[in-house]
Formats: structure tokens, C-alpha cells, sequence
């Protein structure tokens, strides 16, 4: 499909080329000033669009936005919002050019269930001061190193507010601003073709450095930051753990990663936790770099930025989150319930990756769509080696405002070629929602640790 494409970004020239193999250099100052004014803080146009269909970006969403219950789920802030129209496979054609590829693959896949309910588009994304003031400095210092395989002179989140290639923008996912330390419990489920599926449940941190209790700011850390993910249930995987080291500078450090196995009571490395090794207890329907959407390091691939474009994408998923909702009510044949997600349109970053020459990896290319509010990972088409559409990854964002995070609601990753699917992240039927601002110490996140962490 031929995507018309425009080149945003206050005047900034982009490079289209595929990203030679060198250190780049931050903006300059003069570009940097545009943070604030001309752009979002974060990097984003502030202004609305032209038709009027995308606002202006006025701040994001107060902290008081809504009732936050004891258990830290959150209201619906647009609750009494209806959709201004639905997407169907019968009207799609009207639609097709906001859509990705693999979206349109899902209407034709699923034409008498897929839908998208479109709302009226909400900029909700903000971040505290602390990353404002991180996200400045990095414009004017961060650097990729050489190859691009990690950064230097980083801090907190965002590396590349004003982005000059594709990889810039991929590293934007992955180091954006998730809360700096976080405590969830949550679902996992890959239901079959017919809809019947089982849960695996998820007890998982995930910390930056900065937020640990020990942190000492006099001794910098290549640690970007610190994943553990404990399952448990079904009682047979009960008790496994997943401990990860992300590194900045993945030259220097490549990540590190353990494994605790409960019936060995063993720690061991885990190289296999990476690219794509398969993902845990995902029956075959995740790599491990499909987590959070994309993950890990980019050397494998060659990364071509397009620019932006306007897309219908999953936002302010507040009603998909709701602890009044059963999984069951989620949790449908072929895809999630979409009766539930709520698409609004938003300006994207399109970014396609596609396999270096003699690199091994399942997707031989892949396409990123993602928010320019929130540098997450809105939509990623998949294809295999002969060039077919294979999987689709739709992220269902929303914004935690109460601690100015942006997240996700639920992650899907749709095998249109099967017919099955993977969703991750539910946590509906939990006793409560995501805790931030833990405490945590560096303690924790050592292979020693695991032990402990993981006795049935």
C-alpha cells in the first residue's frame, strides 16, 4: 500500500536513507530550544493538524483527571464520550489510508467481528518535571555509539526528542518514560482459534537505576534498567524467574540475563532471552523482543525512517482497563473483544526495519507506527522470510495520570496466518493495578536474589 508521508518536526531535515554504521551527534542547541515551544517537551508537534481532527497539545491530562479507587485503577476521564464512527470490513476502503497494512489484514481476516470504534482524539500524554529536564539535556548530549547498538551521555528517558533517523526513533521506545520503578501483577493468555484459552499470571518489577534506594549518582551505571518477572500460576511453571540486566551501551555490555527454575531450584544465564528466543510460557506466540511491543537491541536490523503520517490507533484505554470487566469479557476467538478498545487518530512515526545480510531473526521485516506523544509502539507488522504479513502487534495505550505515565492497557500480537493470538498485560481481576515508586534496591536484582524470589 502507498502511504503518502510528510516530514514534520519544525522544519528539521530527515535522514531517509538507511542508517550508516556511525556516531551521530545530538541537535544542536538552536533545535533543541524548539522542546517546549514549537514542539512538545517530549518532542512531538504541539500544534493540531489542519483539518482540526488532531487538538493542539495543551499539557496532557491533569493528575486529578479522574477517581483513582484504593486499588489504583483508574476512572474513565472520557467516560461519557461515544464514538463518532465505526470502522467495519464493509467501509474500510474509505478509512485505508490511517490504517496500517496489518490492520487492514484484520478486517479482511475477521470481517464479521473486527472493528475499531473511533473517538474523538485526546492528546493525554505528559511526564513529570524530572523528564522534561532529562529529555532537554539528552537533545543537546545523547549520542548513539558506534553502529548504533547502545547510547552515551544519556539520561532518563527519551533519548532523541528530535529524532534525525530511524533508529533515534526506535530508541525512543525503548527508553521512554515508564515511572522509573513499577510493581504489576498481570495476565498473559494466547487463545486458540476457537477461543478457548488458559492464563499464565505474572508478578513483575521494573526499575531504573535512579529510583533504586541505593542509587549513588557519583558512580554512573550502564544499566538502563532492572526486569524481573516471576510466574505464578498454573502450578506448573510456578516459581520460574526471569531476572534481566538492560545495558545503555550494548557494545560495551550486552544485556544479561538469568533464569531461576524452580523444579532444578537453579540459577542459570539465559542468552536465549533475546531477539527472538521465545518469550515465556508464550506457546510459541511471542519472541522475547515482542515485549513492551519491541525490545532489546537493534543491531540486527537496518532502520529507514518514512516520517509521520495519521493513523487510527488504540488510546486513553480507560474502559479496557476497568477492574469491572472479567477476562472472559476480554478474551474472545480471533481477537479481543472490540467492543471495548477505543481508536482515536494521532500522528505516528513510521519506521520499517528490515534484516541485515547475514543476521538471523524470524521477522525479516518488520514496520513500526509509533505515537509521536509517548514514543510507544502503537502498531509493528510482521513478516516472515518470504516477504507474507505474519503477525500483528497492536499496543492499547493509556495514560496513568495520576503519575503522569504513559503505558499500556493491554498488549495484543495477532497471527493472521493462524488464526490464534497472544494478549498480554490484563489485569482487570487483580487486587489492584500498577504500584509505582517502589522500593527497591540493586540487591534485588542480583542471580543470588532469584533464589529467594522464586521457592514455590
Amino acid at each position: 500500500m502507498k502511504m503518502k508521508t510528510t516530514l514534520m518536526q519544525g522544519g528539521v531535515t530527515f535522514a531517509l536513507s538507511l542508517f550508516a554504521a556511525s556516531v551521530m551527534a545530538a541537535v544542536s542547541p538552536e533545535q533543541a530550544a524548539k522542546l517546549g515551544s514549537e514542539l512538545t517537551p517530549f518532542g512531538a508537534e504541539k500544534a493540531g493538524n489542519a483539518a482540526g481532527t488532531i487538538p493542539a497539545w495543551t499539557g496532557g491530562l491533569p493528575t486529578n483527571a479522574a477517581k483513582v479507587d484504593e486499588r489504583g485503577f483508574m476512572d474513565d476521564p472520557y467516560a461519557g464520550e461515544q464514538p463518532e464512527f465505526v470502522i467495519t470490513a464493509q467501509n474500510m476502503e474509505q478509512y485505508k489510508d490511517k490504517l496500517t497494512p496489518g490492520q487492514q489484514a484484520m478486517f479482511k481476516r475477521y470481517p464479521d467481528t473486527y472493528k475499531m470504534k473511533v473517538y474523538k482524539t485526546h492528546r493525554s500524554a505528559t511526564m513529570p518535571q524530572e523528564v522534561i529536564d532529562a529529555t532537554k539535556d539528552n537533545a543537546v548530549q545523547t549520542n548513539l555509539v558506534q553502529g548504533g547498538n547502545g547510547l552515551e551521555h544519556f539520561k532518563v528517558a527519551n533519548a532523541f526528542p528530535v529524532p534525525q533517523n530511524g533508529l533515534e526513533v526506535i530508541w525512543n521506545h525503548i527508553t521512554r518514560y515508564r515511572g522509573g520503578s513499577v510493581k504489576r501483577k498481570v495476565t498473559q493468555a494466547t487463545p486458540q482459534a476457537n477461543g478457548s484459552y488458559s492464563l499464565v499470571y505474572f508478578d513483575e518489577q521494573f526499575v531504573f537505576p535512579n529510583k533504586l534506594k541505593d542509587h549513588d549518582p557519583s558512580k554512573p551505571t550502564n544499566i538502563l534498567f532492572y526486569f524481573k518477572q516471576s510466574v505464578t500460576a498454573p502450578a506448573r511453571l510456578a516459581g520460574n524467574v526471569l531476572l534481566v540486566h538492560e545495558t545503555v551501551d550494548q557494545i560495551k555490555e550486552p544485556r544479561m540475563a538469568w533464569l531461576y527454575n524452580a523444579g532444578q531450584r537453579r540459577v542459570r544465564r539465559a542468552p536465549q532471552v533475546s531477539y527472538d528466543g521465545p518469550g515465556t510460557a508464550a506457546d510459541g506466540m511471542r519472541t522475547s523482543d515482542n515485549l513492551d511491543m519491541y525490545n532489546g537491541a537493534p543491531d540486527r536490523y537496518n532502520w529507514e525512517l518514512h516520517g509521520k503520517k495519521e493513523m487510527y490507533i488504540s488510546y486513553n484505554n480507560y474502559r479496557l482497563d476497568s477492574p469491572e470487566l472479567k477476562y472472559s469479557d476480554i478474551l474472545k476467538a480471533g481477537h479481543i473483544n472490540q467492543d471495548l478498545p477505543r481508536y482515536e487518530l494521532h500522528r505516528v512515526w513510521h519506521v520499517t526495519a528490515t534484516l541485515k545480510e547475514g543476521e538471523r531473526h524470524i521477522y525479516a521485516k518488520r514496520d513500526f507506527y509509533i505515537d509521536e506523544d509517548t514514543w510507544q509502539a502503537a502498531v509493528i507488522d510482521h513478516y516472515d522470510g518470504r516477504g507474507n504479513l505474519w503477525r500483528v502487534a497492536e499496543a492499547h495505550a493509556l495514560q496513568y495520570f495520576a503519575q503522569q505515565v504513559p503505558w499500556y492497557a493491554v498488549e495484543t500480537l495477532y497471527d493472521v496466518q493462524s488464526g490464534r493470538y497472544l494478549a498480554l498485560g490484563m489485569k482487570n481481576e487483580e487486587r489492584r493495578s500498577y504500584e509505582f515508586n517502589i522500593d527497591a534496591t540493586s540487591g534485588e536484582f542480583t542471580p543470588a536474589a532469584l533464589r529467594q524470589t522464586g521457592v514455590r
